[in-house]
């Protein structure tokens, strides 16, 4: 029952941090996972993953690689997941090693910070909205929501396995983002109208806390801001549908 106990431990962030391992759970990330070059550990099953043709197609393709595949009980399955309607089918792969220092800038580079993003699903939405659109890499500050979670895992649908996906400081940051003439910009209510701007080549957008905003630390380091204007009687936008908008806006020019 390794796995069953890795799989427990995992839902901790301290536990992902420690082993550099994470959960992927649900047919279509599982599937997801098999097809990016990531290691995987072993996979956890269930009868739930039987009850479709694709859930029973995914626990075959499992067995047939040279993994451990731990069938247990349902309860036990559920034991390992928070998930309300799960699918019958996880598995534990390695994180990939991505780091600052091995992120290459090219001339129209686009970079997405998140700053204090809390909701799991809103960062997963937003990982998939950055790889959507041709953005190189998003990196995440502390405060934020952990991108390996697993419900975050979930919600990107594993976007993680492919787009670049990297934890830093602000220091760090600050230092990577210097050092590569890529200007921040940040996006904020008071900002400039963002369809009034034209963007430098390199950039990087920080969106910041859905309610608070961006730190100041963070605020204070940008060179702009930026602002989607919106109707009278609106005030805000969810931060990934509002991201979206920004990066499409400010995407380079040909």
């Amino acid at each position: 029952m390794r796995i069953l106990t890795l799989a427990r431990d995992l839902t901790r962030r301290k536990a992902r941090e420690r082993s550099g391992l994470f959960v992927a759970e649900g047919v279509r990330t599982v599937e997801e996972l098999l097809a990016s070059p990531l290691r995987i550990v072993g996979a956890l099953t269930c009868d739930l993953v039987d009850r479709t043709p694709r859930g029973a197609a995914l626990a075959a393709q499992l067995h047939a690689r040279d993994l451990e595949v731990v069938r247990v009980s349902e309860r036990e399955f559920l034991s390992a997941t928070d998930t309300e309607q799960p699918q019958g089918v996880l598995a534990i792969a390695e994180q990939p090693q991505a780091t600052l220092d091995g992120l290459g800038v090219g001339p129209t580079a686009r970079l997405l910070v998140l700053d204090g993003i809390q909701d799991p699903g809103n960062v997963g939405t937003l990982l998939r909205t950055a790889a959507a659109l041709g953005v190189d890499a998003t990196l995440v500050l502390p405060g934020t929501v952990d991108p390996w979670n697993a419900k975050v895992v979930r919600s990107a649908v594993g976007i993680q396995f492919r787009h670049r996906t990297i934890s830093c400081t602000e220091e760090a940051l600050g230092a990577f983002l210097g050092a590569a003439g890529v200007p921040l910009w940040g996006a904020a209510a008071e900002g400039t109208p963002v369809e009034t701007l034209v963007p430098p080549a390199r950039l990087a957008l920080a969106v910041g806390n859905e309610g608070a905003g961006l730190k100041p630390s963070v605020r204070d380091a940008c060179a702009g801001l930026v602002a989607l204007p919106m109707a009278p009687g609106v005030e805000s936008l969810n931060v990934a549908v509002a991201a979206g908008i920004a990066l499409y806006a400010l995407r380079p020019r040909a």
